[in-house]
């Protein structure tokens, strides 16, 4: 299995939902050293030394995010063997990765505030998610090549097709532990990394990995789902 694929598999399969308060950059000389605290997820590690996850894993050849120690010495690009101030917020497991649920999973709707303002992601017919694995999030059904729009500004930290059932699929990181998902998509227009606007077109409407035209679209708080439908502005 590729380090890519190994990956992919625990962002999108992992059990355990990562903590997606916004961090700073620890300074620090190139190829330097960071020592795992109590709270740290592998992705907390890595948005804090400026690098991607995939990144931070080949460099420490980590086949599972979900086994760090507190205590272990990880290589990271641009960093420094101190550790970085503690955060405020609610932390994950050690080795915590950003989790979309296994199809079979019941992913019942969890208490969240309200600090986050959405916008539709695509025009469309719309309707809730029957499956256990999708009742909080959103189908919107439109013609192919509609565009996918961003909900919220954020940050793109995933852009690819990876994940047999959900095609060509996007997940975008927002301010306050929030997170949106994308799937389905005929094309992706923003890569890893990128920054996004509100109301940003990212993406194409399609029916990659699904069978009729369709955006399935989801909301995420700290890494659980959320009734994206209590969000979203009312038609």
């Amino acid at each position: 299995m590729s380090g890519r694929t190994s990956v992919l598999r625990w962002v999108l399969y992992g059990a355990v939902a990562v903590t997606l308060a916004a961090c700073g950059s620890t300074s620090g000389t190139k190829d330097g050293y960071y020592v795992v605290q109590r709270g740290d997820t592998l992705s907390k590690v890595a948005r804090q030394h400026n690098q991607s996850l995939s990144s931070l894993m080949r460099m420490n050849n980590i086949s599972n995010p979900n086994r760090i120690t507190v205590g272990q010495r990880l290589k990271v690009q641009g960093g420094s063997a101190a550790p970085a101030a503690a955060s405020s917020g609610p932390t994950g497991s050690a080795g915590s990765s950003t989790a979309l649920p296994p199809r079979n999973a019941s992913t019942n709707s969890v208490a969240a505030p309200r600090n986050i303002n959405l916008i539709w992601p695509a025009a469309g017919t719309s309707k809730r998610g029957v499956s256990a694995a999708h009742s909080q999030g959103v189908y919107i059904s439109n013609t192919a090549g509609t565009p996918v729009k961003a909900a919220a500004a954020g940050k793109v930290i995933y852009s690819g097709d990876g994940l047999r059932g959900y095609g060509n699929l996007l997940i975008v990181n927002h301010a306050n532990n929030f997170l949106t998902v994308y799937a389905h998509n005929r094309r992706l227009l923003v890569s890893e990394g990128a920054t996004v606007t509100q109301g940003q077109t990212i993406a194409e409407m399609g029916n990659s990995g699904t069978s009729q035209v369709q955006l399935y679209f989801e909301l995420r708080y700290n890494g659980k789902p959320v009734d994206a439908l209590r969000y979203l502005p009312k038609k």
